[in-house]
């Protein structure tokens, strides 16, 4: 390793700092898909190894009693600003931090945290920013255990919501925001597109209508699940939300191999999300935070790849005589879920719903015959996964609930991987051809 140190004006040796990042040459900008390749990872603070190694550690060793004393003020809070080291893997690691600053990457973010799943991180998320009587605002559907993360375990401890659907217009969202203005709200939590209809929430219109109902820089934060969409086809910082969560799992991940959460945004709004993991140790193991950092580095070419499949799967599906209606977004046109994606989105995405003709016969005839595309929950991996979500992912749904948001006995969720897009036609076409 390198001897290379820095030392503060309290007489403090801190850890190793690792060269300055790369992020410009010759004036242009690096793209995400370059800086995946290094960002945030010195080689001569591991020994020049090309690629991080697993930090498998509990615990870090400080260079004086003082160090110690400082990087505790720093994740207990009593010293704004976090820890300036390494102290222990509750609350960070050196695979963590470099899997948090290549997030931050693609979303133009100026913070990053890892979870250990996509609903720890929410469950993190909503305990940082909850206090008992609070109301938190939601788009619907969302995906069935954030539901029953608002509606039953925040509720245990006097927590409120309220919810407009994911297609709501301005009006509409003011409207049931101001049910509540007159008490705290302590967030307004989106899923767009939503799980599993695909309905995309328009940002800036839930932006538009906190600011007319509590005031502009006033009203309670925005956070938003990107996963469908994210990083590559959705940036919602840009539009105006001020969180955004992840399921690490989905695209992120890739391969169906690891579970794990985001979230990015401000280091004022991750400050008190971090400090809430810091105490309830919600973190991502370093072995994970080390496969997310690999599985980064071919995000934008997965990604591209299933989109395409998606684009050709979805056009022969559209036009079949036992399918009723396919939610891509691609086939969005003149009205205001098209305004939505034009502004908002820069590709389709890759996972979809399909109505099939009938009822849940129908929907279990065709998972069964599949072949190539698996029987499974989940999304955003290499190969394509399909289910029926009334009967498995958002069971939990109260029926009345389900049959409101469009989540019914015929509908299909598919994620598209990256086989060749022929073959998955052969696949669906069979297993159409079964019902």
């Amino acid at each position: 390793m390198t001897d290379e140190t820095e030392a503060d004006m309290t007489g403090i040796t801190p850890r190793r700092r690792p060269k300055p990042d790369i992020e410009e040459i010759g004036g242009r900008k690096l793209q995400p898909s370059t800086l995946m390749m290094g960002h945030g990872y010195d080689p001569m603070l591991s020994e020049g190894s090309l690629k991080p190694p697993i930090f498998a550690t509990s615990t870090f060793v400080f260079p004086n009693a003082a160090a110690g004393k400082r990087h505790f003020e720093g994740v207990t809070g009593i010293r704004p600003g976090g820890s300036e080291g390494l102290v222990y893997s509750r609350f960070n690691g050196p695979n963590q931090e470099i899997l948090e600053d290549r997030l931050g990457v693609w979303e133009e973010a100026e913070e990053a945290l890892a979870f250990s799943s996509g609903m720890s991180a929410i469950a993190t998320l909503f305990l940082a920013h909850t206090n008992p009587g609070d109301t938190i605002i939601h788009s619907g559907p969302l995906y069935a255990a954030t539901e029953t993360l608002i509606g039953r375990v925040m509720g245990k401890f006097g927590a409120n919501w309220l919810d407009f659907p994911a297609a709501a217009s301005q009006d509409e969202m003011e409207a049931v925001m101001r049910k509540a203005a007159d008490g705290r709200v302590a967030l307004i939590y989106l899923e767009s597109p939503a799980n599993p209809t695909n309905v995309l929430v328009d940002i800036e219109a839930v932006v538009a209508a906190r600011d007319a109902v509590f005031g502009k820089n006033e009203g309670p934060p925005i956070a938003i699940d990107n996963t469908f969409l994210g990083p590559l086809w959705q940036k919602p910082l840009r539009h105006g939300a001020d969180i955004v969560v992840y399921s690490l799992t989905k695209y992120a991940g890739g391969h169906s191999d690891l579970v794990a959460g985001g979230v990015l945004g401000s280091k004022k709004m991750l400050d008190p999300i971090r400090a809430m993991r810091n105490i309830i140790g919600t973190i991502c193991d370093p072995n994970t935070a080390w496969m997310l950092s690999r599985s980064l580095e071919t995000l934008e070419l997965r990604m591209t790849r299933a989109g395409e499949n998606a684009a050709k799967v979805c056009e022969y599906l559209r036009n079949h005589p036992k399918v009723e209606k396919v939610g891509y977004l691609g086939f969005l046109k003149d009205d205001a879920q098209a305004d939505i994606y034009r502004r908002h989105c820069t590709g389709a995405g890759s996972t979809f719903s399909l109505y099939l003709k009938g009822g849940e016969k129908e929907a279990f005839a065709f998972l069964d015959a599949l072949k190539i595309a698996k029987l499974a929950v989940s999304l955003g991996g290499t190969e394509t996964l399909a289910s029926a979500p009334a009967a498995m992912t958002h069971i939990s749904v109260p029926e009345e609930r389900k049959k409101a948001l469009a989540i019914t006995p015929n509908l299909v969720r598919i994620s598209i991987g990256v086989e060749d897009a022929d073959d998955l036609l052969a696949d669906f076409e069979a297993a159409l051809d079964a019902i």
